[in-house]
């Protein structure tokens, strides 16, 4: 049985299929991901549908900026998860804020019930939540399965001790899903560090020393004729997440 899983967020066919290829376990669909992500339109939510085997998921976020919506967005959002349903994803990914920075617990159980029978995760709007603690407890409440979480730092590699504490407080009620700045430099730390099993990240941006030419790598923009790069990342992300979680697996049965 797997042990562990990997999302790769995307906002192209060209991203989705070099996530399947690569081997991820599922893809968040999203447009916009230089600012943070919206929804994605319908027909390209129903193109990476009819195109993939593995579940595709949808991220719901009607506009960039702030988590906190009026009752106008709150219906487009309810729309956004019907079209969802409609087009055969597999989940949704929500979140919404009070604007005191405490989730928004009964409008993220209505969408919830809403979302069902789909899967459910509750994104990096609980990242400005204003004390963690109270607000894992809080999307626990809201019935989601998952919560995606830099640990509120810019990326996971800074929030790698704030989402350790969340993985042991949820304790099993809730998958806690380390993302936002994932790359292959710092997959393994964060791993390490966190002791999650469920990883989340686009892989848009690296930095890697060559040792050949000491040349430094950026990888910014994965589409068209980068797919094929992008597919050896998420492959090389996917080994090396594998190999430190057989590794923590190992250590805890010779502690045992």
């Amino acid at each position: 049985m797997k042990n562990f899983f990997f999302e790769l967020c995307a906002e192209s066919m060209e991203a989705a299929r070099a996530a399947e290829s690569g081997g991820a376990d599922r893809i968040e669909l999203c447009s916009q991901l230089c600012d943070g992500g919206v929804t994605p339109a319908l027909a390209l939510t129903m193109a990476a549908v009819d195109a993939l085997s593995i579940p595709v998921y949808v991220l719901i976020r009607p506009r960039a900026g702030s988590f906190v919506y009026s009752q106008e967005e709150f219906g487009q959002m309810r729309r956004q998860i019907a079209q969802a349903k409609q087009a055969g994803a597999a989940g949704v990914a929500i979140g919404l804020l009070l604007r005191d920075g405490r989730i928004d617990v009964e409008r993220s159980k209505e969408l919830v019930s809403l979302s069902r029978p789909l899967g459910v995760t509750f994104h990096r709007a609980f990242d400005e939540a204003v004390n963690f603690g109270e607000a894992l407890e809080a999307v626990i409440q809201t019935g989601a399965d998952c919560l995606l979480t830099s640990g509120g730092a810019p990326d996971v590699g800074a929030g790698a001790a704030s989402i350790a504490r969340l993985q042991r407080q949820a304790d099993g009620r809730i998958h806690i899903m380390a993302g936002g700045g994932l790359t292959l430099s710092n997959l393994v730390e964060v791993v390490r560090r966190t002791g999650v099993s469920y990883l989340h990240g686009s892989l848009t941006s690296r930095d890697l020393n060559n040792d050949e030419d000491g040349m430094k790598l950026e990888i910014e923009d994965r589409r068209m004729g980068m797919a094929r790069d992008l597919e050896a990342d998420v492959r090389e992300s996917i080994r090396l997440f594998r190999h430190e979680v057989m590794t923590r697996q190992s250590l805890a049965r010779s502690e045992g």
